[in-house]
């Protein structure tokens, strides 16, 4: 069973949240504001966060960054902000997805279904997965870990799941369109900024130039390519 942590400052968003997804076996937390929300996630350890931007006593991107400092766990965004701007920079603060007000509860539970099963373990993982080594980091494809310069780096599940996806097509060109359902579900197609922020951080984590990026190339208009 999974917990999920729903922060919201409108109770009939939060009542909502919760009847449904109790009604879907989920065990539920709710806060309605930024600093109850930090303190369940730490005292709670839910699966996946739901998150509001408009917190009454501060902003969801900070809350967003308190979480990131100490855990992976997936986090989606709930918010009436639609400017790209704004989904930029919650997406470039860790958050997962992004959900705009008004919303279909469909929609949103299938999204946060696909963010529950990016943090997951991968089923079937063959054993010979092994681990891919460049001039600058290695990826442990069956431990999903990364290192450079001798240490684990720290990424989110989104950002492992990308990069796997990646590092599983070695030399091959990704289409923008694949990568996105891949990673994010087959109701993406379109969402070409998460890539392009979700590129960024994997080139700043791991890249020696990040302006200069020689493992993950860029092909204008079409995908992406991991070369060794």
């Amino acid at each position: 069973m999974h917990r999920v942590l729903v922060v919201d400052d409108e109770p009939q968003i939060v009542r909502a949240l919760v009847i449904n997804l109790k009604a879907r076996k989920y065990e539920v937390d709710a806060a309605h504001d930024g600093a109850t929300a930090l303190r369940l996630a730490a005292d709670r350890h839910p699966d996946v966060v739901v998150l509001d931007l408009g917190l009454p006593d501060m902003d969801g991107v900070d809350v967003i960054r308190g979480i990131r400092g100490w855990t992976r766990i997936p986090i989606l965004v709930l918010s009436a902000r639609q400017t790209s701007d704004e989904k930029v920079e919650a997406l470039d603060a860790g958050a997962d997805d992004y959900v705009t007000k008004p919303f279909g509860m469909d929609e949103l539970l299938a999204r946060l279904r696909a963010a529950v099963r990016r943090a997951e373990p991968a089923a079937g993982m063959p054993e010979d997965a092994g681990v891919i080594e460049t001039a600058d980091f290695s990826v442990d494809l069956a431990a999903k870990k990364v290192h450079r310069e001798g240490r684990d780096v720290r990424l989110t599940p989104t950002e492992w799941h990308l990069l796997e996806v990646l590092v599983r097509n070695t030399g091959r060109l990704v289409s923008q369109k694949q990568l996105l359902k891949e990673v994010w579900g087959p109701s993406y197609g379109t969402e070409t900024n998460y890539l392009r922020v979700y590129m960024a951080q994997l080139r700043r984590k791991l890249e020696t130039d990040p302006s200069h990026p020689r493992h993950f190339v860029t092909e204008p208009g079409m995908g992406y390519r991991f070369e060794k």
